[in-house]
């Protein structure tokens, strides 16, 4: 029943905030899903207590009938791919439920969803049947797109539609390659199975492959799938910020892995070097996108396009070390841009604006957010990579991995990963040095200029979440072994298998 507890606690969680009687004040609010989400979080340290890291699969299953005439089993399992997903999953929706303030429309429902979400993401996360992930990654949809379209800034619904629209066309994909693989095989067991050619001829493998490529690459997501990205991120409130790009895009990932690589493993050997090719240039876009803009959240969110890239080629070439680094890309991923949305929403509640253009000289020690600034360097060095951090050690370990198969793709999201120093410098430089100054886009701006600004402090609720982020990042970058302890025999056998069979 371990596992059943990562649904069972967020669900009747939601259904509890949802039905409770009378009307609930915020804080009250907000408390009790703190404490679901710490006995959820609790939940998942047990299940790493019994978790057995010397053991390449499935662990702590459960298995129920449910519906055998279509092939959806209650079945359930974890290993060394999912269990990280699932702890940063526990972390960062408590990070987004304690840094939840000032919502003055239907706390109820919002901290409901909150719990939905979190709920669907494990159930994905540790779902072994194919149709059951599909159940729990479609379960999500409808509670982000409330959090974006009733809680988002002031063109919420354009954004929030363009991710409805995005997210159940990958879910069409998603489906129908499923449906596709029982309809070509001629069987209704969808456990999550290798499909070699004396099961299915490889063209059918390979069609049936591009269409979860597909799928999946839309939530990742990848360039040219990527538009629906920065626009939610740039209408989300910032807890719903840190919870799409720290967790949810991960679902894309994960399905990349797990239903990608590990079902169809001969058609993915043929489709490898494209798909390499395909991660080198959402690498390099999203790096190049990054560096244009000028709203510090869309700069953050076109950098996840081009981090995202990293997993894909680490994917593609598909060896013991560079899916490793794969699984640490996706939790350091998960880590800093989490702190990253955090402290620009930090800026954007204090200030007003998220224009570098406007914005000077924050890291001010007396009237500026010393703090904030100083932890915004923190997280753009790791972002970038910088010995010490999270960055680092899961880019290292993804190039180390794939130069050998791929060099030239491998050298390409190198400099993807250079530019990344680039347009993190130019956030910092333009927005946290110099004199503090709200400097507006006018035509007198030395006039309108606000040159004598005292910002408010930051609540202690956004301060110690942020110091947790970011001791998170520097301890992966300094202590990996613990992350690589839990994943590696799996990651090892994924590839090993994957490798034999193709």
């Amino acid at each position: 029943m371990l596992l059943s507890s990562l649904l069972l606690i967020p669900f009747l969680g939601a259904a509890a905030l949802l039905l409770w009687p009378g009307e609930q004040a915020l804080g009250r609010l907000r408390l009790i899903t703190i404490a679901i989400l710490v006995i959820q979080l609790v939940a998942s340290l047990a299940i790493t207590v019994q978790f057995d890291p010397s053991i390449p699969g499935m662990q702590l299953q459960e298995f129920h009938s449910w519906l055998p005439g279509i092939g959806l089993d209650y079945s359930l399992g974890i290993d060394g791919l999912s269990l990280p997903l699932v702890l940063i999953n526990a972390a960062l929706t408590l990070v987004s439920a304690i840094i939840t303030r000032d919502i003055d429309r239907r706390p109820r429902i919002y901290f409901a969803m909150l719990l939905l979400i979190t709920g669907a993401v494990n159930g994905a996360f540790i779902a072994d049947n194919l149709l059951l992930f599909f159940l729990f990654y479609e379960l999500e949809l409808i509670p982000l797109w409330l959090l974006i379209s009733v809680w988002g800034g002031a063109n919420k619904s354009y954004a929030a539609t363009k991710f409805l629209i995005f997210t159940a066309i990958s879910g069409m994909l998603i489906l129908g390659a499923f449906l596709g693989l029982a309809l070509l095989t001629g069987s209704v067991d969808f456990s999550i199975t290798p499909v070699l050619s004396d099961r299915l001829a490889m063209g059918g493998q390979i069609v049936l492959l591009v269409a979860i490529l597909l799928g999946f690459g839309i939530k990742i997501p990848l360039v040219p799938l990527h538009n629906w990205l920065p626009d939610a991120h740039t209408q989300a409130a910032t807890p719903v910020s840190v919870l799409l790009a720290g967790v949810l895009l991960k679902l894309g990932t994960y399905g990349l892995l797990r239903f990608g690589l590990q079902l169809f493993p001969e058609a993915w050997a043929e489709l490898a070097p494209g798909l390499a090719i395909w991660a080198a240039i959402s690498v390099l876009y999203g790096s190049l996108a990054a560096i244009a803009q000028t709203d510090m959240k869309r700069m953050v969110a076109f950098s996840s396009v081009g981090h995202m890239g990293y997993v894909l080629l680490a994917a593609a070439a598909n060896t013991p070390i560079s899916l490793l680094g794969a699984v640490f890309q996706m939790v350091a991923h998960g880590l800093i841009s989490a702190l990253l949305f955090l402290l620009v929403g930090i800026v954007y509640r204090k200030t007003g604006t998220r224009d570098l253009k406007v914005l000077h000289g924050l890291l001010s020690p007396e009237k500026g957010l010393p703090l904030t600034g100083t932890l915004m360097i923190l997280a753009v060095m790791a972002s970038a990579g910088l010995p010490g951090m999270a960055g680092f050690i899961s880019e290292f370990l993804v190039f180390r991995g794939s130069i050998a198969a791929f060099p030239v793709a491998t050298l390409l999201s190198m400099v993807g990963s250079g530019l990344t120093a680039v347009y993190f410098l130019l956030l910092v430089n333009r927005a946290f040095f110099g004199r503090l100054s709200i400097t507006p886009d006018s035509e007198d701006a030395i006039k309108d200029a606000r040159l004598d600004v005292q910002l408010a402090p930051v609540a202690p609720r956004e301060t110690y979440p942020a110091i947790a982020l970011a001791a998170a990042i520097v301890g992966l970058g300094l202590l990996p072994f613990g992350l690589s302890y839990l994943s590696e025999t799996s990651i090892t056998a994924l590839a090993l298998q994957s490798m034999g069979v193709s």
